[in-house]
């Protein structure tokens, strides 16, 4: 038996269900659903990196150019899609417009061939291809030569700055859309505290979209490319993770902020291409993750840093889309509870 404060008795058990709500029982069951989602995806993204299908262009005189792009694509696992090139200029070029992510250059005078990588859009993948064509041409008694035609700056290890930098903003998109709607209720009670609400989110936006441009910029020197850029697509990532969280509220009350969690970084994170690029990634995480916003982020983070902003159109697209669809849905969703209300 136990004394409350005002003097009255209670058993045990009456003070387990004092203290331990049935809807806080709910909740941490939900919590340790997103636990355990967030080991599985993480853990089935990560744990077996394999490449598979590696865009890869071929320049190599007539002769050989059929039989070398056969041998490349038979190799066992299918690790590389290869397919000729007719000059090492075209392949330069396409591997600036992210379409391939190698290029192996055969010289006919010689048994010593150049390879071509970008390990600014991704170290890990850019070593697992250098070994899988130096494997492949050590079986035709040739060597290999790397050349880096798009390598990550020197402050940034591995070419990961700016997944992390997504990650940040993503983080700041969510948590500043959890306090905004927990502070006075989890969904929005009408149209105008849902305006006002994404109005704040639209200021917070621009100052995080700022303050990660200059970390990683003047005050790191961390991460090459336009500053403006980085900044603008800094404010679109939280302004369009932030709307999809408040939508996500305004859908399922506090229980949406577990659905966002859920979206983006339970989901959205490992598939990313960060860590590992798409072509490292398992089926699952390599389909979901250039529609979804870290992996949009992560792709155009690193266009603007190494590739001159090329083939960001289709991932801004993709931002943009979460950003007016959470915008929507949360200013609908807060219209007709309203109405609901008045009703």
């Amino acid at each position: 038996m136990a004394t409350t404060d005002d003097g009255t008795r209670t058993t045990f058990r009456g003070e387990v269900k004092s203290a331990v709500t049935p809807h806080a029982s709910l909740l941490v069951l939900g919590v340790l659903g997103l636990m355990i989602a967030f080991i599985t995806s993480y853990t089935g993204a990560f744990h077996h990196p394999e490449p598979t299908d590696v865009p890869l262009a071929v320049v190599a005189p007539q002769p050989a150019r059929g039989p070398l792009v056969h041998t490349l694509d038979q190799l066992p696992g299918s690790p590389l899609d290869p397919h000729p090139v007719a000059s090492e200029r075209a392949a330069r070029q396409q591997i600036a417009d992210r379409t391939i992510d190698g290029a192996l250059i055969v010289d006919p005078r010689g048994t010593t061939d150049r390879l071509l990588v970008a390990s600014g859009g991704g170290a890990s993948l850019s070593q697992a291809v250098e070994l899988i064509v130096r494997a492949a041409e050590k079986a035709q008694h040739r060597t290999v030569r790397t050349v880096d035609v798009a390598p990550a700056a020197p402050g940034d290890s591995r070419s990961l700055t700016s997944f992390y930098l997504v990650v940040g903003w993503c983080v700041g998109g969510y948590l500043c859309a959890a306090i905004l709607a927990i502070s006075a209720g989890a969904r929005p009670s009408n149209g105008h505290r849902a305006v006002i609400r994404l109005a704040a989110l639209t200021l917070y936006a621009v100052a995080a979209g700022l303050a990660g441009a200059i970390i990683v910029g003047p005050v790191l020197d961390a991460l090459p490319g336009t500053f403006v850029g980085l900044w603008g697509l800094g404010a679109l990532i939280v302004f369009a993770v932030g709307a999809t969280t408040l939508a996500c509220q305004a859908l399922l009350g506090i229980i949406g902020i577990g659905l966002a969690i859920l979206l983006i970084v339970i989901l959205g994170n490992p598939s990313a291409g960060g860590a590992y690029p798409y072509p490292l990634l398992p089926p699952f995480w390599r389909a979901i993750g250039p529609a979804l916003p870290p992996g949009a982020g992560t792709w155009t983070a690193r266009s603007l840093a190494y590739f001159h902003g090329t083939a960001v159109t289709g991932p801004l697209l993709v931002l943009s889309a979460w950003a007016v669809g959470g915008t929507a849905l949360t200013l609908i969703l807060s219209v007709f509870r309203k109405k609901g209300a008045e009703t």
